[in-house]
């Protein structure tokens, strides 16, 4: 899983902040503005998420692209009737996520993800042929070691670096407490860094 780049620091500043919670407050109200403000806020972590979840098809993130975009749709087609705090609104928006993915996969007859082990923001136009090879074999090395975790793992860990939850979102998102998300948490990432520690590259 990659380190997160500067530009995922900056969508996940700021979905926490109280201008976002404003937005959202805005956006059930049914003001135009801030409708599309709000999606132009929330995309960028929506795509994060499909891409972790589904992947590459070849070189490209198209399957993984247009489910975000469906789950833009399904999220503006249900915000007249979102009625709860604008804090609860990002789990919200996941579990709308979490069933348009699954969605995906029942479309294509598999019953679970091969989860991408890093979400680009772009295309590395520098790097040589040489260097891609490299670079997609640690990834598929990276993403197997990934799949070694328990679902539940699996899921907060894209929840809390991917998307950028906090523990209390992902909470009520996965239905735990914020205490027992970072004690998960917490294990998902020792056994990862004792699985690398030990080259146990699946």
């Amino acid at each position: 899983m990659q380190a997160i780049s500067s530009d995922a620091t900056e969508i996940f500043a700021r979905l926490k902040s109280a201008a976002f919670h404003e937005l959202v407050v805005s956006s059930m109200a049914g003001e135009r503005d801030a409708i599309a403000t709000l999606f132009t806020w929330i995309r960028p972590a929506i795509v994060r998420y499909c891409r972790s979840r589904i992947g590459r098809s070849g070189s490209a993130y198209s399957s993984a692209d247009d489910v975000a975009q469906e789950i833009c749709v399904a999220v503006l087609g249900a915000l007249g009737r979102y009625r709860d705090e604008p804090e609860s609104f990002l789990p919200f928006v996941y579990g709308i996520a979490a069933h348009k993915v699954a969605d995906h996969y029942r479309r294509a007859g598999r019953d679970r993800s091969d989860p991408a082990a890093d979400v680009p923001d772009g295309v590395d136009v520098s790097a040589s042929p040489e260097q891609q090879i490299m670079a997609a074999d640690l990834r598929d090395r990276l993403a197997g070691l990934l799949d070694t975790l328990p679902p539940r793992q699996r899921e907060i860990l894209r929840l809390r670096l991917v998307v950028g939850l906090s523990a209390q979102e992902t909470a009520t998102a996965v239905g735990l407490t914020p205490t027992a998300v970072r004690v998960t948490q917490h294990r998902a990432l020792a056994k990862l860094r004792t699985a690398l520690q030990r080259h146990e590259w699946v």
